[in-house]
């Protein structure tokens, strides 16, 4: 009884997937899942970096009530003692399981991934994981380096594999025990690309010839960009091959070729992703689960490939916030499956080439803070209660609301992006919105803007997406006692959708905003 939960988070994904629309990259096996599932084309993080984002979506709250905001602190000593999703299966008779990297480890998740509390048994790691830094990318003269862009023969590497690899055979391995064993399980696993740096088997090079590779479209820092906004992307600039390079700081740029190398690489990590994920699948069908799972695909943030100039997450625009986000639910999103059905047969990204569209596309704006309710109600528990405005002394609460009143929204519901009501009491009369945060160091780019410490934090911008625009405030704060001064406005930014979808066009200075001010304190 109750259907069992394998929960797939990527790091550092954006949305260049086949089933999103994307020309150019090779996701056959992502795709297939997708075209039996509702998939969000805008659904957004609350935090563009991996420890906040994480525990803010695993927990069901925003990074204002977890209190991380980089990678330092550990919630239920330093907010409130908060229920995350998988405790909330676990307490419900699951057995929860942890592959990869699903908390971000460290701190922020008591050097445990949260264990006992979340999971059954202690949280799986890969035993090359702590290689991923190491010096394991051969140059042009031979010798080995700690590269961003880093194809590499699998086999040369420490134990003849990668992380993502012993993740998927480790998922596998826990699968068919939970099928012997008959146990409901909560599965979750967490591929590490195509996080940086980008390391993966060389072979998925061949896919995208550099000749088929573009800048992005907005190469360059948009004229009217708060200072504040602008994320430096320290993080690259310590890789050898990036160091190497010599660009100043802040704003750079990459030279050309350079940025189209990061842009390969990264569309060559994802379709390494889509092979394991493609493994995963196939084996939920060859263990016969394939019509008693639901299966969820998602990612902590996104990533910028050059857009504004930027690289990394570490910002509040779309490229950095936007993620993909799919459910598939036997019986709900496909007609039922017949036991031992092959739904996701494995597809080679070399051979396959023609996509498949999404079963249903909801362009409904959504959060990752609502999916521990929404998991919920598809699992057929009980649905936590909303938060109340305070809630760091309520264990079990989310901030995030169900979306699954959204699944059976139609194509043309959909394009409205503000429908898929029927006036029940559940029924926002406010059109959907996505907030995101991120927290700076001061009003000009600094070697600590993209991830400052809680103590250096002293501005946050507030981020508000809905289907038609994007406005952001940057206001003074207080980590202290972690509050928002709304009154000390350092600069804002405003980006209407339709006209300007690569938000390079900041209108916030000539538009009375009174109205989107509001709406963000509210």
């Amino acid at each position: 009884d109750g259907m069992n939960v394998l929960f797939i988070v990527v790091d550092d994904l954006r949305p260049v997937l086949g089933c999103y629309g994307d020309k150019l990259v090779k996701s056959p096996n992502i795709d297939q899942l997708a075209s039996q599932s509702i998939v969000f084309s805008n659904a957004y993080a609350q935090q563009a970096v991996c420890a906040p984002s994480r525990v803010s979506f695993l927990t069901g709250r925003r990074p204002d009530t977890t209190r991380l905001y980089d990678f330092y602190s550990y919630w239920r000593v330093h907010a409130g003692n908060y229920s995350t999703m998988p405790q909330y299966f676990k307490e419900n008779g699951y057995v929860t399981l942890s592959v990869g990297k699903v908390f971000h480890p460290g701190v922020s998740s008591n050097y445990s991934d949260d264990y006992p509390y979340s999971w059954s048994i202690p949280p799986f790691h890969p035993s090359t994981e702590k290689y991923e830094n190491y010096k394991t990318c051969r140059g042009k003269d031979g010798k080995l380096y700690a590269n961003l862009v880093c194809p590499v023969d699998v086999r040369e590497m420490p134990g003849g594999t990668l992380p993502d690899i012993q993740s998927t055979e480790e998922a596998i391995h826990l699968l068919n025990i939970m099928k012997t064993n008959r146990q409901k399980f909560f599965l979750a696993v967490g591929y590490h690309k195509p996080h940086i740096p980008l390391r993966y088997p060389e072979e998925f090079l061949k896919l995208y010839p550099l000749e088929n590779i573009t800048l992005a479209p907005d190469p360059w820092v948009p004229e009217k960009l708060p200072p504040v906004a602008y994320n430096p992307w320290t993080d690259i600039r310590q890789r050898d091959d990036v160091e190497a390079l010599n660009v100043s700081f802040p704003y750079g740029p990459l030279p050309d070729d350079f940025q189209r190398q990061i842009r390969q690489s990264y569309y060559a990590a994802v379709s390494y992703l889509d092979v394991q994920v493609g493994l995963l699948l196939n084996a939920l069908d060859n263990v016969g689960l394939s019509n008693n799972t639901i299966v969820v695909f998602t990612a902590d943030h996104g990533w910028s490939l050059g857009e504004h100039g930027e690289w990394a997450k570490y910002s509040n625009f779309d490229v950095a916030t936007r993620v993909p986000l799919m459910f598939y639910v036997p019986g709900m999103t496909t007609s039922s499956v017949s036991q031992g059905a092959r739904i996701f047969p494995f597809l080679d990204p070399f051979s396959h080439t023609v996509g498949s569209a999404p079963q249903g596309q909801s362009k409904i704006v959504v959060e990752l803070v609502s999916l521990f309710p929404t998991l919920a109600e598809l699992a057929g528990l009980q649905v936590p209660p909303v938060c109340p405005e305070t809630s760091f002394g309520v264990a079990l609460c989310t901030e995030g609301t169900s979306i699954v009143r959204y699944f059976s929204v139609s194509e043309e519901k959909g394009e409205e992006g503000k429908e898929g009501c029927d006036d029940t009491d559940r029924c926002f009369n406010e059109e959907p919105v996505a907030f995101s945060q991120y927290p700076r160091p001061a009003d000009t780019p600094q070697w600590n803007s993209d991830k400052p410490k809680l103590k250096d934090i002293r501005i946050m911008g507030y981020s508000m997406r809905t289907i038609d625009y994007r406005y952001t405030v940057w206001v003074h704060f207080d980590p202290d006692n972690f509050s928002a001064n709304f009154k000390d406005v350092h600069a804002g930014e405003l980006y209407m959708v339709e006209t300007d979808p690569n938000q390079d066009c900041n209108i916030y200075n000539n538009t009375s905003h009174g109205w989107f001010f509001k709406k963000i304190l509210g």
